[in-house]
């Protein structure tokens, strides 16, 4: 039984972003339930290229809205990866289930919080700046003076 399913509150009426995170739960769920050995490395890979491509894809929409290069959300990213990658790295040297039930557990409980936060924040300023991210329009640039966004994109977190 996997430990993330798509739920209604994850999509954000961004229909890329929506496609990136069901793809994200169902790797996850791959990876949850991979026969050990050669088929959970096979997934950790897909699960890892497909984050990278993930946050890849949003840190340029966040670059396109102005959000500066330090920003919470950003660096949620840059934690994920780093601990994808190091689980990568251990489960190739040792071949560790248990570390990897740990990994997707922990990635099953901060998916929630981030999609209907951090992500749902960047998607309602997409939207407010009338930013379509497949061709990179943005309706309402920031004006010249403006400052970057070091928060999330949301007005709870700055």
């Amino acid at each position: 039984m996997t430990t993330l399913h798509w739920q209604p509150e994850f999509a954000l009426q961004q229909p890329r972003m929506d496609r990136t995170h069901l793809e994200f739960i169902e790797l996850l769920g791959a990876t949850e339930t991979a026969a050990p050995g050669e088929a959970t490395d096979a997934a950790l890979r897909a699960l890892l290229a497909h984050t990278e491509a993930h946050f890849e894809q949003e840190e340029r929409w966040m670059t396109q809205l102005g959000f500066a290069n330090e920003n919470c959300h950003s660096m949620q990213h840059a934690s994920v990866l780093q601990v994808l990658r190091e689980v990568m790295r251990r489960h190739g040297l040792a071949a560790d289930a248990a570390l990897v039930r740990y990994l997707v557990a922990a990635l099953a409980e901060w998916f929630p919080v981030h999609a209907t936060m951090m992500d749902a924040a960047l998607a309602m300023t997409m939207a407010e700046r009338g930013f379509d991210p497949e061709t990179g329009t943005l309706l309402q640039p920031l004006a010249a003076d403006a400052e970057a966004m070091t928060g999330c994109g949301g007005s709870a977190c700055g």
